[in-house]
């Protein structure tokens, strides 16, 4: 390790623009994309904001560690999915369950009821072919000033990240399933 030393000066850069709704991508083939974007979520209720949470590949009945604090909290979740393709008995199906809930995902955005929405797991129905692109993106551009979207899931679509205002891409360094260890209850769920 490296030990360094702790900054004593800072030189504070004041923004130029105005303050405005963010889009912001949490992509990569590490852990932690949606946990960020939850984080986002319970930050920005803690101030009495509006959010909304969408999950593209949950299903609607799905009652993770997170479904049940959010339920507590009062944060609205919605799964909107039948879960991820392996576990698909018809992607036809799940590609218009996709394409439902981009509709309601894509009217919440154009409301602008809420502070912010979480598109969590989204990039996988873009990929997939299962969402038209240029629809999300024109969406996005055509949301209220105010409106701030998080997007996550792996290998978001360059167009999408063109767009975006922040990017972070989580890198996988280590995982423990890779290990043969397997998925922890309150850890990956």
């Amino acid at each position: 390790m490296h030990i360094e030393q702790p900054p004593v000066n800072y030189a504070r850069v004041t923004p130029q623009a105005e303050r405005r709704g963010l889009l912001i991508v949490n992509t990569g083939d590490g852990k932690g994309k949606s946990t960020a974007a939850f984080g986002l979520a319970l930050r920005a209720h803690g101030r009495g904001k509006a959010v909304k949470i969408y999950q593209f590949m949950k299903v609607p009945t799905a009652r993770f560690g997170e479904h049940r604090m959010f339920e507590q909290l009062g944060i609205s979740v919605e799964g909107l999915g039948d879960g991820f393709s392996w576990k698909s008995k018809d992607l036809a199906h799940s590609a218009q369950l996709a394409r439902d809930g981009w509709q309601k995902a894509k009217a919440a955005i154009l409301s602008g009821e809420f502070f912010l929405l979480v598109l969590d797991e989204i990039t996988y129905p873009l990929i997939y072919g299962w969402l038209p692109l240029d629809d999300v993106l024109t969406t996005l551009r055509a949301r209220p000033i105010d409106v701030h979207v998080c997007v996550t899931g792996r290998r978001c679509p360059p167009e999408l990240i063109e767009l975006a205002d922040t990017v972070t891409e989580m890198t996988k360094i280590k995982h423990a399933f890779n290990a043969g260890i397997p998925a922890q209850r309150g850890i990956e769920d």
